[in-house]
């Protein structure tokens, strides 16, 4: 009895040389084990990936309780500081405005009762001079100290010796700051009537007069100046180098650079600087008062003066409403700068 030979399958490469399609059964056990084994690891793979970005992005996301509590922690750092805002500059604010809309102590009513008159009053005849009068020193000083600080500046900060950059700066910060009786002696011992530089030079034979407007604007230069340097510097430093190279490369002059680069992006913070020079100008009281008493009129000597008595009866908080009416241009003053500085800050980062 002869026994049958068992069939071999026949190889997958053989079936197709003979121009057979091959079906289900010419794939081994081995090809599809080998199959699946690739599948299930890409699988595993794509897994651990989307793993791992959810673990990412859960690690990057913050925690609900953190800003809030990063939050509380800066208001509390911030909490001295406006405490001292509170009691140094919001109360007396406060007082002056409720004091400038009521009849003073010494009225003939007693004092208590709501009025207008003081604030009218303040916006009328001498009051009205002297309010424009430190509007107009205020204007003319800072435009000055803005045209002569930049170029100050400017030498500042491209110089290559660190020594002069710090000894301007430095002396600079203590010039800004120096003001009052000091000042005021200074300017006549040298440029008074008397001054050594008056009587050297003749300056009285040339129409000079120290304690006029003229005069008085000369010595807010001398602290106002510096404080320009000081406020200015930072931006010419954020001036980025490539944009000079940049200008240079493609044919522009040094003025066409200030012109169509610089200067535009110094605008804010030169406009905030005259800003800043205007409140410091306004608001100056000792320096004058030491020096030009009440030839010149501003509304600080008129403070002054409603404050010492000097003023008709039952006008008392007339001196209130003055100062109310300095508090209100020193709003409009930063509601000015502080979106100039804003603006500035964005560009110069």
């Amino acid at each position: 009895m002869t026994t049958a030979p068992t069939p071999v399958p026949a190889p997958a490469s053989a079936a197709q040389s003979g121009g057979g399609a091959p079906g289900p059964a010419a794939t081994t056990p081995a090809t599809a084990d080998a199959t699946t084994a690739k599948a299930t690891d890409t699988a595993d793979t794509t897994a651990t990936t989307a793993k791992s970005t959810e673990t990412a992005k859960t690690a990057r996301a913050p925690r609900p309780g953190k800003p809030r509590a990063g939050r509380g922690r800066a208001w509390l750092a911030a909490l001295p500081l406006l405490l001292f805002f509170l009691v140094g500059f919001g109360l007396p604010a406060v007082a002056i405005a409720i004091g400038a809309f009521t009849t003073s102590p010494d009225a003939p009513d007693g004092g208590g009762t709501f009025t207008t008159d003081n604030l009218t009053g303040s916006l009328q005849g001498a009051y009205w001079t002297a309010l424009w009068g430190s509007v107009k020193l205020s204007l003319l000083t800072a435009l000055i100290a803005t045209v002569v600080g930049l170029p100050l500046a400017q030498a500042v900060a491209t110089s290559r010796f660190r020594v002069f950059r710090e000894a301007v700066l430095s002396a600079s910060g203590v010039l800004a700051n120096f003001g009052g009786v000091p000042l005021a002696f200074m300017f006549v011992a040298t440029l008074g009537n008397a001054g050594e530089v008056t009587k050297k030079f003749g300056l009285t034979s040339h129409g000079w007069n120290l304690y006029t407007f003229t005069g008085l604007s000369v010595v807010y230069l001398y602290f106002l100046v510096p404080l320009m340097v000081i406020t200015i510097t930072p931006a010419l430093e954020g001036l980025r180098t490539q944009w000079r190279e940049a200008a240079y490369n493609n044919g522009a002059t040094v003025v066409q650079y200030w012109r169509h680069v610089a200067l535009p992006v110094l605008v804010p913070s030169l406009l905030g600087g005259f800003v800043l020079l205007f409140g410091a100008s306004f608001a100056a009281y000792a320096t004058a008062e030491a020096m030009v008493g009440s030839s010149v009129p501003l509304i600080s000597m008129q403070i002054g003066d409603a404050l010492s008595g000097n003023v008709l009866v039952g006008q008392g908080n007339l001196a209130l409403a003055l100062g109310l009416d300095m508090i209100v241009v020193a709003c409009l003053v930063m509601a000015v700068y502080l979106p100039l500085q804003r603006r500035s800050a964005k560009w110069l980062a």
